[in-house]
């Protein structure tokens, strides 16, 4: 490539034909296409229950909705994640409560989380950032000590382990995304997953304007919202879904070339512990202090490479300082570490290895 952009999906002559065909049909909105991805995301993950979504906050808001998280009810979230997993806390009604990050593993710290739980404490939301699965069995504890529900933000993780078992099978809910920059893309859309039918039957009445189909005939039984999935969306993603476990492996050889090629002692490259299978959604690497971040982004992508931030700090977001005022150099300095000094480098089924080592090479001359 002449130019190297942070991402670009691996979409194939296969993916434009398969949505074509249900462009074709004239049946565009949620029906086959969207059943066989939901069973394909139930079989893969080994849970009883898929839900396709509009996108991936969709999944999260309506999670939240299910458990009857509402007014004056608190969420531990990571301060270190994409912004819209404390807005959708922020939608119905409750307070995100900000844990600060191993900055090793860019996931919470899960030391902290107990310090965060309060009467008010309702749910725990682990972020799997990266595509590296935080440390849920830990989590889990905590959660069963405190009798507190757990919503995992897998968007960047699907295909992701911990000790053998699925990022997202943890919990009770856990939400993918299926945005342009995760492992298989519909554009914009999401999964939602749980073992629990019951839950799984009130989502699905929610996504689709509170309509149940009651002997035969549909019945509005509740208030709900259109966060459906278009056939040709999930036609897309079915397309590719056959490609995924192979994406994967290819993008973790990629990463090692990373490991091997950046000799920069500036550059905390990330940390991935036992039991752990990452399936690097984004290589994202820590720059020195003494280093300003934005200027070696600029001059990366003056050299060819584009690339960015990972992901934000969110209680130092405009929105969470004038409400909440939190003091996040004291509070949450790893999350704010890593939003300022953290470097999201490309990393995609696209690349070659001749791309990785050109990335490595430049950013080495860099810094």
């Amino acid at each position: 490539m002449s130019f190297i952009p942070l991402m670009q999906p691996s979409i194939l002559d296969d993916d434009i034909e398969a949505v074509t065909k249900v462009l074709k049909s004239g049946m565009l909105i949620q029906g086959k296409e969207v059943e066989f991805l939901e069973s394909a995301f139930s079989n893969y993950n080994s849970v009883s229950n898929a839900i396709a979504l509009s996108n991936g906050t969709a999944t999260l808001h309506l999670a939240l909705i299910a458990l009857g998280v509402g007014e004056g009810d608190e969420v531990i979230v990571p301060a270190f994640s994409y912004i819209a997993t404390a807005n959708v806390v922020e939608l119905v009604g409750a307070i995100p409560v900000f844990v600060d990050i191993n900055i090793g593993t860019f996931n919470i710290d899960v030391n902290k989380i107990e310090a965060a739980i309060t009467p008010k404490t309702k749910v725990i939301m682990p972020v799997h950032e990266f595509g590296l699965v935080a440390d849920m069995d830990q989590i889990m504890q905590i959660a069963k000590a405190h009798n507190l529900f757990v919503i995992e933000d897998a968007a960047c993780a699907l295909g992701s382990k911990h000790n053998n078992k699925f990022a997202g099978t943890w919990g009770d809910f856990g939400s993918f995304s299926l945005h342009p920059r995760k492992a298989i893309t519909s554009g914009e859309g999401g999964v939602l997953i749980t073992s629990n039918d019951s839950l799984a039957r009130q989502i699905k009445i929610k996504r689709n304007h509170g309509v149940e189909i009651v002997e035969g005939k549909m019945e509005f039984v509740d208030v709900g919202y259109n966060y459906r999935m278009t056939d040709f969306q999930a036609a897309l993603v079915n397309s590719q879904f056959k490609r995924l476990d192979h994406g994967i492996k290819y993008k973790q050889s990629l990463a090692q070339i990373y490991f091997n090629e950046i000799k920069s002692p500036k550059v905390r490259l990330p940390f991935v512990p036992s039991g752990k299978y990452h399936t690097w959604q984004t290589f994202h690497v820590l720059l020195d202090d003494s280093l300003d971040r934005d200027e070696v982004i600029l001059k990366l992508r003056e050299a060819g490479i584009g690339t960015n931030y990972g992901a934000q700090c969110m209680p130092f977001m405009k929105y969470y300082q004038q409400k909440y005022k939190l003091n996040c150099e004291h509070l949450y300095p790893e999350a704010l570490r890593a939003f300022k000094q953290g470097l999201a480098l490309p990393l995609y089924e696209k690349l070659t290895e001749i791309d990785i080592k050109k990335v490595c090479d430049v950013l080495n001359k860099i810094l």
